[in-house]
């Protein structure tokens, strides 16, 4: 496996990739990833952004992982966004991919890192309170799928200053030193 930032010779995997991604799983992204001109940008990110790729062995893309910093008030802050092709789901990549995007964020000088998931999404919503995220928030009927029904959304965060313990606890201290 291969976690690295999205390069030119990329936008091919990339698109196939998202095609791959379930419609239920896309109506859900912040960004339109079937749009090629959207998937062209991730190579150009805002400034504290960054997008990577997980590569399996044979070169396919089976990860996406993004952070998308803060501006103005919130400049502290990351939103991040990851998702697994649904044929590598099950492997431990989800998880793979929320301790690095924690890891990236801290890293980064995020003292506060956000991810927003729907509801229904129990599993991921646990993944990622086994790094260490808390709810925050819950927004309901906050999302509107492509049908129009709408979902309710949680918001998980993780606070730099929970201190190394936190972080110790979930073998993750060793990565940000």
């Amino acid at each position: 496996m291969d976690l690295r930032p999205i390069q030119p010779a990329d936008l091919e995997l990339i698109a196939e990739f998202f095609v791959r991604v379930p419609e239920r799983d896309r109506t859900f992204f912040n960004e339109d990833v079937l749009d090629p001109a959207v998937v062209e940008s991730f190579l150009a990110p805002r400034e504290g952004d960054q997008r990577l790729i997980l590569l399996d062995d044979d070169g396919t893309v089976v990860g996406w992982l993004a952070l998308f910093g803060g501006v103005g008030w919130s400049h502290h802050v990351a939103r991040i966004g990851l998702v697994v092709d649904p044929t590598a789901r099950g492997r431990g990549l989800g998880k793979k991919l929320a301790r690095e995007g924690l890891v990236r964020g801290l890293q980064a000088g995020y003292s506060k890192l956000v991810v927003e998931i729907i509801a229904e999404e129990r599993p991921a919503i646990a993944m990622f309170q086994a790094i260490g995220f808390q709810i925050e928030a819950l927004l309901l009927d906050h999302v509107s799928d492509l049908a129009g029904e709408v979902h309710d959304l949680v918001v998980l965060t993780h606070h730099a200053e929970q201190g190394s313990g936190d972080l110790e606890a979930i073998g993750l201290e060793s990565e940000l030193a």
